[in-house]
């Protein structure tokens, strides 16, 4: 694996690179906030937000969660993309308080205004896509700018959800540019990552079959996703969405058979890529049958969100913390538990969508999972990411 040296640096050792900070916040806060969100969802709380109880829980998991993981994963394989240093000290320290601000100001934005709470909240995606135009430019690395673009809409489906719930008293059409936005970032990224791990692994442990290099079918069902997301967005309910999401799924479900994920098996750290990622394609098509009125939507929303991302952040996380500071690639059992856990809470949260007679157990199931695993990740890797090593790092991206 290639190696990238960092400036030195002597400061604390959790600034020392991009993966550090956000990976353990976003752990702490994806399970945190999952776990304040139970009382409020039954009445036995209250929060000092300006958004109502749902639009704070969506807004919290969709762009105050999941760009923290983003990030990290964007601070660590940008330099890889762009043979770039990457950022660390001072401007990481700068940006992990950007990002704590913006959760402080929508938290108590009820006291200070939602004007105020949302300039600091979308500041962080802004000077996020800021960094990242920057450093593909001066790479000259053209071909990720689309990443750029992507992280781009992200953050104004920020500001537009923001704008959307003060003059309307809800968010909506924001919701689901975010949520398809993360949906199209996990295709492009997991389309590179989860075929790249897998062929790596195999090559040296399990000689025969690879996965089929990205082609002209791959490149058709980027296409259609971002035809099917884009009528999801506007409009959910029509045929005409349901339609391309079912073939969007389709396309997806196949684009994963194509990895030969069946071979991974003995290597938890590979085959979980595979498992998030079915995920992806499951959403697509409950969101598919919603729109005819066979399937809740909310199990296509939560298969993306609970499932893919829960899982897919999970994974990518646990991998790239193992590799950046320095341990062998092997799933332990905490980690292995980590896995099921966050696998648990994906398919418990579709399941409560679904079955409405076990609704509210399989919510409970499914809250308690998602904290169980991110408070894994938290536990496990967390005194290896705010422990000092040597200043040379090795990738695993």
């Amino acid at each position: 694996m290639p190696i990238l040296r960092l400036r030195p640096y002597a400061g604390p050792a959790i600034f020392s690179y991009g993966f550090r900070p956000f990976f353990l916040l976003g752990a702490i806060y994806a399970a945190c906030a999952t776990l304040v969100w139970l009382p409020v969802l039954y009445g036995e709380a209250a929060l000092t937000t300006a958004f109502s109880p749902r639009d704070w829980h969506v807004h919290e998991m969709l762009y105050g969660f999941v760009p923290a993981v983003m990030t990290g994963f964007l601070l660590t394989a940008i330099p890889n993309w762009t043979g770039r240093l990457p950022i660390q000290g001072l401007p990481l320290t700068a940006l992990t308080m950007l990002w704590i601000a913006g959760r402080v100001a929508i938290s108590v934005s009820s006291l200070i205004g939602w004007l105020p709470a949302a300039l600091i909240d979308v500041a962080f995606l802004s000077a996020l896509v800021a960094f990242i135009v920057r450093e593909i430019v001066s790479g000259k690395n053209w071909r990720n700018l689309r990443v750029a673009a992507v992280v781009a809409v992200f953050a104004a489906g920020n500001i537009a959800y923001h704008i959307e719930s003060f003059l309307l008293g809800g968010a909506d059409y924001s919701v689901r540019l975010g949520l398809s936005t993360v949906v199209l970032l996990l295709a492009l990224i997991g389309g590179r990552i989860v075929p790249s791990f897998t062929h790596n692994w195999l090559a040296r442990f399990n000689p025969g079959l690879l996965p089929a290099p990205f082609g002209r079918f791959d490149a058709g069902t980027i296409v259609m996703t971002v035809v099917a997301l884009t009528i999801f967005v506007v409009a959910p309910h029509s045929f005409a969405a349901g339609l391309a999401l079912i073939i969007a799924g389709a396309l997806h479900a196949a684009r994963l058979g194509r990895w030969v994920g069946y071979r991974t098996v003995r290597e938890p750290l590979v085959l979980v890529l595979h498992v998030g990622y079915a995920f992806v394609p499951l959403g697509f098509a409950l969101l598919g049958l919603a729109a005819f009125d066979h399937a809740p939507q909310s199990a296509g929303i939560h298969a993306w969100t609970a499932g893919a991302v829960g899982v897919m952040t999970l994974a990518v996380m646990t991998r790239a913390s193992l590799g950046h500071t320095g341990q062998e690639l092997t799933a332990s059992l905490a980690t292995r538990l980590i896995y099921l856990s966050v696998i648990v809470a994906g398919l418990a949260r579709v399941g409560a969508a679904m079955l409405t007679t076990f609704s509210l157990p399989l919510l409970d199931l499914s809250a308690l999972a998602w904290s169980a695993a991110f408070l894994g990740f938290a536990v496990t890797y967390g005194p290896s990411l705010c422990r000092r090593r040597q200043l040379v790092e090795v990738h695993s991206q």
